[in-house]
């Protein structure tokens, strides 16, 4: 079966979600437009967000062990472990955002392949690169950009701890694959026109 990681990066504008076959799941405000099988979502006004969507009434949402007892609800799921150790503060979990977890809830289903979509990395001219800027529970649009050294280094970690998954990233043809990226064997580029 093919899983889906999503995120809300603007790449996925014109990707027509209805047609993903597979498991997907789906960060954030994505509820907004598309219902995934499960959500993540490490800030806690995204989780209320969501169960307050009644199209997704029975779906998981997962979240921070720091807080998913404050929900007291079993929809809300905790979070799995970080699966290893490190000793930089982009190895502790609760300095992993949606996207990273997204993708770790996917290897964790030990399929042949991951598909992420909509983890754009980076800003847009230096700007906030999120379909949902300037909604509610969003950063403005003239925000600055989120570094993506974390992300990027995140991601990495699990392309190197989960070999025997090929994991493609969809993008746009002037995507740039980051430079730490270009030794795992197991991510390939499926790109899609601007």
């Amino acid at each position: 079966m093919d899983i889906w990681a999503i995120g809300n990066g603007e790449s996925r504008r014109n990707f027509n979600l209805n047609q993903i076959k597979g498991y997907t799941i789906g960060c954030n405000a994505i509820h907004r437009n598309y219902i995934c099988d499960v959500f993540v979502a490490v800030d806690r006004k995204m989780v209320r967000e969501i169960m307050e969507n009644p199209v997704c009434s029975k779906k998981v949402v997962y979240t921070r062990p720091e807080w998913y007892k404050e929900f007291d609800s079993k929809q809300v799921i905790c979070l799995p472990e970080i699966p290893y150790k490190g000793e930089h503060k982009q190895d502790i979990g609760f300095h992993w955002n949606s996207g990273p977890y997204a993708v770790l809830l996917a290897c964790l289903r030990k399929p042949k392949e991951i598909n992420l979509l909509g983890f754009d990395l980076y800003g847009v001219n230096g700007l906030q690169n999120n379909l949902y800027k300037d909604t509610e529970n969003y950063a403005p649009s003239d925000q600055k950009e989120v570094r993506p050294t974390f992300w990027i280094y995140q991601l990495g970690k699990l392309f190197e701890l989960f070999p025997d998954i090929e994991f493609c990233q969809h993008q746009n043809t002037n995507w740039q694959t980051p430079p730490e990226w270009i030794k795992f064997n197991n991510l390939t580029i499926k790109y899609f026109p601007v």
